[in-house]
């Protein structure tokens, strides 16, 4: 049986920004809003690529802090789909800082997101799955429906 939808590669996006001075805080590093932007800028550009729609953030699921970046520093962001649902998309995005320096990459942030893709009335519209193609990728996709659980259990708390 032939697995339905598209190689994550087909999504997978690479950002390069250079950290400059109005982007950091009093001690010369990033603000953690600004790589949020970053953060939320390429899931989208990621998620629009699968499925060739305009896309929504429905969540941001989990960020990880690592390490921080300084002023100069260039920042590589990389995302890529890792599962989906019927119209939303799970979007594993990481960003390394390398110094200039040192040359020395270093691990920045992590962050899964899902964005929701829309149709020309804004209405979400159904999207292909996605079909892993490295290690990590393939753990993130065995990983997505404890996830997806997870969002739907803090949705329904926030009802109540």
């Amino acid at each position: 049986m032939e697995e339905e939808g598209l190689p994550a590669s087909v999504s997978r996006t690479s950002q390069t920004k250079l950290v400059l001075p109005p982007d950091t805080n009093h001690l010369e590093t990033i603000f953690g809003g600004t790589v949020l932007s970053y953060i939320d800028e390429i899931a989208a550009i990621t998620a629009m690529k699968h499925s060739n729609r305009v896309v929504v953030t429905a969540s941001i699921d989990t960020v990880n802090f690592l390490s921080s970046a300084k002023v100069g520093d260039i920042l590589h962001l990389e995302g890529v789909v890792i599962s989906t649902g019927r119209t939303s998309m799970e979007v594993y995005v990481k960003v390394e800082c390398q110094s200039l320096k040192s040359k020395e990459k270093t691990l920045t942030t992590t962050a899964i997101l899902t964005m929701v893709a829309v149709d020309d009335e804004g209405k979400p519209t159904p999207v292909l799955g996605v079909i892993p193609e490295t290690n990590q990728e393939e753990q993130l996709f065995l990983t997505a429906e404890k996830r997806r659980k997870r969002r739907l259990q803090v949705r329904e708390e926030k009802l109540e």
